[in-house]
């Protein structure tokens, strides 16, 4: 069983590097026309190119897995703003793109949590479906599509879930098809768990993400062992292995909120668990202290008895 290990947009300790800047609405809004458009593109140029920064530390560090800021566009699918920022950054996406294939990366995006398709309002399943395009686009833009994926949650239960289920599969039809294939689903630390979320993923033939700290925070049944096979078999008909997200609670009283760093007390039982399957898997640290984070993990779990580790982010066990 190999692992390959990854985290989440920011690399901490390069200066300067976040790819999130941001421009609100009110700011935009105080600004002249010429200025708006100077403003939305100097930020854009920022994050793209600390964006190339983050990725070029992940070559040098041999992370194969990354997930990018959903934030590299400001006010990208704002309804008074929606600008082309594709067009005057094509070289720029398309250079993160070449570094992307050339040293083979596994990369992905994971829209916020207003993302959701189950809403009984039009205009949210509206915004989901423009918040998808944007995401797609980005993905399109820096020709990532072959592996690239887009993350989401079911959404809310709205006093039934049941209906809000059904309410789900309706909605996601207005989803172009061509993005649908790039999706998947992951279970939550609230409402979904772990075996409606498979089910949902089965239906629509959707590869599933399992969040292990999800999964022990929202734990209706403790069957994972009997689910976790199908929750790897949902990533048969697409073009990679399966994907899992770590990390810890912050405390017992802030059980579902993510600490600095992934304990390995915590996910080693869900590390058994997985070897008895035999099955290759990447896992992506979402601990708020990123790269660090997941070379310290890397580290404690390289030195577990059996485990040999085959890259400054991957193991072997």
């Amino acid at each position: 069983m190999k692992i390959r290990f990854g985290y989440v947009a920011s690399a901490l300790g390069l200066w300067d590097a976040s790819p999130s800047k941001i421009l609100t609405f009110t700011r935009y809004s105080k600004l002249s026309k010429h200025e708006r458009m100077e403003k939305l593109k100097s930020i854009t140029a920022q994050n793209l190119q600390h964006t190339k920064r983050i990725l070029y530390y992940n070559i040098a560090h041999e992370i194969d897995l990354y997930r990018f800021s959903s934030s590299l566009v400001p006010l990208a699918t704002h309804p008074e703003v929606m600008w082309d920022f594709i067009t005057p950054f094509k070289n720029e996406w398309e250079e993160i793109g070449n570094i992307v294939q050339n040293f083979k990366l596994r990369v992905s995006f994971h829209p916020n949590q207003f993302t959701l398709f189950t809403s009984q309002r039009e205009e949210v399943t509206i915004n989901a479906v423009k918040d998808m395009e944007y995401h797609y686009k980005m993905l399109k833009a820096m020709n990532a599509l072959d592996t690239g994926l887009i993350n989401i949650h079911i959404g809310g239960a709205y006093g039934d879930k049941i209906k809000s289920i059904n309410r789900f599969h309706q909605n996601l039809q207005k989803l172009p098809v061509e993005i649908k294939k790039h999706m998947t689903l992951e279970n939550d630390d609230k409402t979904y768990d772990v075996r409606e979320t498979l089910i949902t993923c089965e239906k629509e033939n959707i590869p599933m993400i399992l969040d292990y700290h999800h999964y022990m925070a929202n734990n209706v049944e403790s069957d994972l062992p009997l689910y976790l096979p199908r929750i790897f078999e949902t990533w048969n008909n697409v073009n990679n292995i399966p994907k899992v997200h770590i990390s810890s609670p912050k405390s017992e009283q802030a059980y579902r909120s993510h600490a600095d760093f992934v304990t390995l007390d915590f996910v080693l039982p869900f590390l058994k668990m997985a070897k008895e399957l035999n099955q290759d898997f990447d896992i992506m640290i979402e601990a708020k202290q990123k790269n660090l984070a997941m070379h310290r993990l890397v580290d404690e779990i390289a030195s577990i008895r059996g485990v040999k580790r085959i890259s400054s982010s991957s193991v072997e066990w």
